[in-house]
C-alpha cells in the first residue's frame, strides 16, 4: 500500500490553563494526496486554526502524529509554508526584501546569490506583484500584501501549503482575483494546499476535497466531500452548474442541518447521563 503524502494520524488536542482542560480537536484522522486542494471548514472557535498550526509545526499535538512524506512533523520548517490572515509582512522591509528574507534563508547553501535573486523576481512576478519590488507594505493594498505573502510563501518551494483564512479580511472584489490567482498558480505549480475558511462559496471553488469539523470543544472531523468539478473553474459558469450547487448545500447543510443535530443528540446524552447518575445516587 502507497504511503500518503500528507497523514494526519490520531490527532488530539487539549490545552490546559489554571488546571483547567480544554479538549480542542478529538482524534482528528486525514490523507491528503500530493497536489491536493484541501479546504477544513467549520464554525468559529471549532479548531480549525489550531489543526492547521499542529501541520505547520507551530504547535505540538496532544497525542497522534503528523506525517509528511515519510517524516514526522514535530517542528516548523521550510518544507510547510503558511499564509495567515493578517500579511505578515516586516514592514521596514520592502516588498522584494520580504520576499528575499524567506528564500535567502531557505537556500542560502543551494543556490547562489544570482539565482536567488532571480527566483524572487520570479514569485513576485507569479502573482503580479513585479511593479511593487521597492515599495514597502504601508504603501500597498491589503490585497497586494496578500500577494506578498503568498509570494514569500511558495519561494520556499513548500511541500504543503498552508492557508489560513487568507482572503478573510479582503474586500469582495479583492478576495475574488485572489481566489483566481491561488486557482491559477496551483494549476501552475501542481502545490499539496491545505486552506482554512468560513466561507462556503470558496471551499467549493477552490478544493478537491472540503473537510468539515463538528463544533468545539472536541471537535473532530464530521464529514469529507469530495469536489468533483473540472478544472480550470470559472466562478461565472460554475454559478448555474448544479453540481456546484449541490455541494454547496451539502456544506450548508451540514453547518446549519446535522451539525445542530449532532449537538442536540450529545444534549440528550449529557442529560441522560446526568439523570442516570442522579438516580444511581438517590439508590
Amino acid at each position: 500500500m502507497t504511503a500518503r503524502y500528507l497523514s494526519i494520524e490520531q490527532v488530539d488536542m487539549t490545552f490546559s490553563r489554571a488546571g483547567v482542560d480544554s479538549q480542542v480537536l478529538k482524534n482528528i484522522n486525514l490523507n491528503v494526496e500530493r497536489g491536493e486542494y484541501i479546504a477544513i471548514i467549520g464554525h468559529s472557535g471549532c479548531g480549525k486554526s489550531t489543526l492547521l498550526n499542529i501541520v505547520a509545526g507551530l504547535i505540538n499535538a496532544t497525542s497522534g502524529a503528523v506525517i509528511l512524506d515519510g517524516k514526522e512533523v514535530n517542528d516548523p520548517g521550510p518544507d510547510r509554508s503558511v499564509v495567515f490572515q493578517n500579511h505578515s509582512l516586516l514592514p521596514w522591509l520592502t516588498v522584494y526584501e520580504n520576499v528575499a528574507l524567506a528564500v535567502n534563508k531557505t537556500f542560502a547553501r543551494t543556490r547562489s546569490k544570482a539565482e536567488r535573486h532571480a527566483w524572487i523576481l520570479k514569485n513576485l512576478e507569479m502573482v503580479g506583484m513585479s511593479a511593487a519590488l521597492h515599495k514597502r507594505p504601508d504603501e500597498i493594498s491589503g490585497g497586494m500584501k496578500q500577494r506578498v505573502g503568498i509570494a514569500r510563501a511558495l519561494a520556499m518551494e513548500p511541500k504543503v501549503l498552508l492557508l489560513d483564512e487568507p482572503f478573510g479580511a479582503l474586500d469582495a472584489l479583492t478576495r475574488a482575483h485572489l481566489q483566481e490567482e491561488v486557482m491559477r498558480i496551483q494549476e501552475e505549480l501542481h502545490n499539496t494546499i491545505i486552506m482554512i475558511t468560513h466561507d462556503v462559496d470558496e471551499a467549493v471553488l477552490l478544493s478537491d476535497r472540503i473537510v468539515m469539523l463538528t463544533n468545539g470543544p472536541s471537535a473532530k472531523v464530521g464529514e469529507i466531500l469530495d469536489i468533483d468539478l473540472p478544472r480550470p473553474r470559472n466562478r461565472i459558469t460554475l454559478a448555474d452548474d448544479p453540481r456546484y450547487n449541490h455541494y454547496r448545500q451539502e456544506v450548508l447543510r451540514f453547518l446549519y442541518e446535522k451539525q445542530r443535530k449532532v449537538e442536540d443528540l450529545a444534549e440528550r446524552r449529557r442529560k441522560e447521563q446526568s439523570a442516570a447518575a442522579l438516580e444511581k445516587e438517590r439508590a
